[in-house]
């Protein structure tokens, strides 16, 4: 989840990636940029039910269609959508994270997937070439991704759906969480900024839900601020799940 504030930069065509460079205009990201194996647990355990996926799979699935997945960190999702999409294409700002994407693409042997590095506000793909965008806790935020709003729109065929996902701080204990460790956030003005665009939004209750308790404090402690870390994982000592609000953002081209 990229918790930063995405307001703007300016940004410039990239090039393929080679050397190890970020893309142009890429936003750091406070956690899977330091910490890809305690993200990757974090992962592991985010939305086991696949309620985010279903949904999707009910407003318009992605089989046999072209699909690009934005901000794909380490590729984790990359697989799912392979499994029945006409091709994939991850794209991702930070080379290290690139790398291991590539990595995950070449041993998982998915011949209709690829990996570029690129960013929301430029992905380097052609007018019109994907029937389906994925975005999850990457860089769209409301006020600030304007630009990546253009590129979706400019990428994006007609009848193409964008999906994006975020959380929903109005309610969950996770969402109180946020609301407590991020108290200028505005979850309610961040709903009227998508509506006003357009958007339509699904209301869903996940859950982060781990097997061990040393694997839920360790994403706790990469998602939140030390001190207020330890006082979530001080009010229950044996806890290793969290309902969990999101918000899945939606809207056809």
């Amino acid at each position: 989840m990229l918790l930063s504030d995405p307001n703007s930069s300016t940004y410039r065509p990239l090039e393929e990636g080679r050397g190890g460079t970020d893309a142009e205009g890429a936003l750091r990201s406070p956690n899977i940029w330091d910490a890809p194996d305690t993200y990757e647990l974090e992962n592991l355990g985010t939305d086991r039910a696949g309620l985010i996926e279903g949904r999707m799979r009910m407003l318009g699935g992605w089989t046999g269609r072209d699909v690009v997945d934005i901000g794909c960190g380490t590729g984790f999702h990359l697989p799912v959508f392979a499994e029945q999409a006409r091709s994939v294409v991850g794209i991702e700002p930070h080379a290290p994270l690139l790398a291991r994407a590539r990595a995950r693409v070449a041993e998982a042997g998915l011949t209709n997937t690829t990996v570029r590095l690129g960013s929301a506000q430029v992905s380097g793909l052609p007018d019109h070439s994907v029937d389906i965008a994925h975005a999850r806790w990457a860089y769209f935020f409301g006020p600030g991704c304007e630009p990546g709003l253009a590129e979706l729109a400019r990428i994006v065929r007609p009848g193409g759906t964008a999906y994006l996902v975020d959380n929903d701080a109005t309610r969950s204990t996770f969402g109180r969480w946020f609301c407590e460790a991020w108290p200028t956030y505005d979850a309610r003005a961040v709903e009227r900024f998508w509506r006003r665009r357009g958007w339509s939004q699904e209301r869903l209750l996940i859950a982060w839900e781990h097997e061990r308790r040393v694997d839920f404090e360790a994403v706790v402690r990469l998602e939140f601020e030390p001190p207020y870390a330890g006082r979530i994982l001080a009010q229950d000592p044996h806890r290793t799940s969290v309902d969990y609000a999101v918000n899945l953002w939606w809207r056809r081209y």
